[in-house]
């Protein structure tokens, strides 16, 4: 199989027999260092990989880089915490029964939860496959959430193909899971057990669940439910405009998808609830001297459009106005970093060239990325890096490779970034 990405398992196989072959190939390449043509590529590009990090395959265990304290504070501002519910449901119950694990790692392959067959968990333990570990190729070996991490999809690895020899009596099936909106790699989930976890069952069935929970992120980022402080949506007119090229207004089941001038409006008044007069709009609204008539002319006609949202006057007012700008800047002021990372789809209103919203948009922005730059958090920065927005940012890929432990599957990756962005700027 060593010209093809074969299968974990195929249908029909001993897993007897097929765990011995591989015993063999495992002792041939810890022994010698030789790759037997039997091997799957990616399980022997992976054992190289792991190998040239300093890993001892008879005597090396996954780092324990989290206490129970730290494990905790990471699981609270993770982004898939709110999306835990939906894992249990839909594969943690039915592992446990079957004497399963299921484990979901963060960007970097530290494990956050790990859940199921409570004795099978106190056997995991051994091998430090437990909340807090590093289970990063470069510090765990080969192994399905690591190397699914290093190659960006699903994977799936059986027995002896684990290069740490504590791991190979083990098997696991893992897909990394991404943010909806921007693709960037969230973390993994894993299913983690004996033999039949490399059956292509299993893999179909961590897929499925990686499928749902990417859904129900982008249902929650839809009503404006992702993580952070809760939020009474529905009470009052929802605006969104990060990302977007015009704003979407949503109120008591109803949405609409406004103009830019009158995002623009109704961004401004959001923003102020004490209200501005007209000329503080004109002045707001454009640099050029533009003319009270043109601006209650606007007004008039955003009124009739935002019905039974209801714009005051004497000053120009709206009632309590909830806002997508306004959560990523109550989640900087909380200290939820991670929070804002989640919801900041992109900068505000992008293409608007108004005065006051080029003000929104770049202090909104410039406090995150600070924010991002001051902090140590390798899991934020790849967030925001991995997006359209950050994609092309020096600084935070700098950060980002400046404050990432060795043993991370992205580090390759962000040193490949970074000596594109210099080649590019020279």
């Amino acid at each position: 199989m060593a010209g093809s990405d074969a299968p974990a398992m195929q249908p029909g196989d001993d897993p007897l027999q097929h765990g011995r072959t591989l015993e063999q190939l495992h002792d041939t390449f810890v022994s010698t260092g030789t790759i037997g043509p039997a091997l799957r590529p990616l399980v022997s590009d992976s054992w190289q990989r792991s190998m040239s990090s300093g890993i001892d395959p008879e005597r090396s265990l996954a780092r324990l880089g989290l206490d129970d304290e730290g494990v905790q504070e990471a699981r609270t501002s993770h982004p898939l915490a709110v999306v835990m519910p939906v894992i249990r449901r839909l594969l943690v119950d039915e592992a446990a029964e079957a004497g399963l694990l299921v484990a979901v790692s963060d960007a970097a392959g530290r494990l956050l939860w790990v859940e199921g067959d409570s004795t099978l968990r106190s056997r995991a333990e051994a091998m430090h496959f437990l909340p807090g570990a590093d289970w990063s190729e470069s510090s765990a070996g080969t192994n399905a959430p690591g190397t699914a991490l290093a190659l960006g999809r699903p994977v799936q690895i059986f027995g002896p193909e684990h290069l740490l020899r504590p791991v190979t009596p083990w098997s696991c099936s893992a897909a990394p899971i991404r943010e909806p909106d921007t693709g960037a790699v969230l973390g993994v989930l894993d299913l983690t057990g004996g033999p039949e976890v490399a059956a292509p069952t299993a893999l179909a069935l961590v897929r499925a669940t990686v499928a749902a929970v990417e859904a129900e992120l982008r249902l929650h980022r839809l009503l404006g439910t992702a993580p952070g402080p809760a939020l009474q949506h529905g009470i009052h007119p929802r605006l969104e405009v990060l990302g977007r090229r015009s704003a979407h207004l949503t109120y008591r089941g109803t949405s609409a998808d406004l103009s830019l001038r009158h995002s623009e409006i109704v961004l401004l008044l959001a923003l102020r609830p004490d209200g501005l007069t007209g000329a503080e709009l004109a002045v707001e609204l454009s640099d050029d001297d533009q003319s009270l008539v043109t601006v209650r002319a606007e007004l008039s006609r955003l009124r009739a459009q935002l019905a039974p949202v209801n714009l005051g006057s004497k000053p120009y007012r709206l009632p309590r106005v909830t806002s997508d700008v306004a959560e990523v800047s109550a989640d900087l002021d909380g200290a939820r970093l991670r929070a804002a990372i989640a919801r900041y789809r992109g900068p505000v209103l992008p293409t608007s060239q108004a005065p006051g919203v080029t003000r929104i948009r770049d202090d909104l922005h410039r406090r995150l990325r600070g924010r991002l730059l001051a902090g140590t958090d390798p899991d934020a920065l790849l967030a925001f890096a991995d997006t359209p927005f950050g994609r092309d940012d020096l600084a935070v890929w700098s950060r980002a490779l400046a404050v990432l432990p060795p043993s991370s599957p992205r580090r390759p990756e962000v040193i490949a970034r970074l000596r594109a962005l210099d080649l590019a700027l020279r």
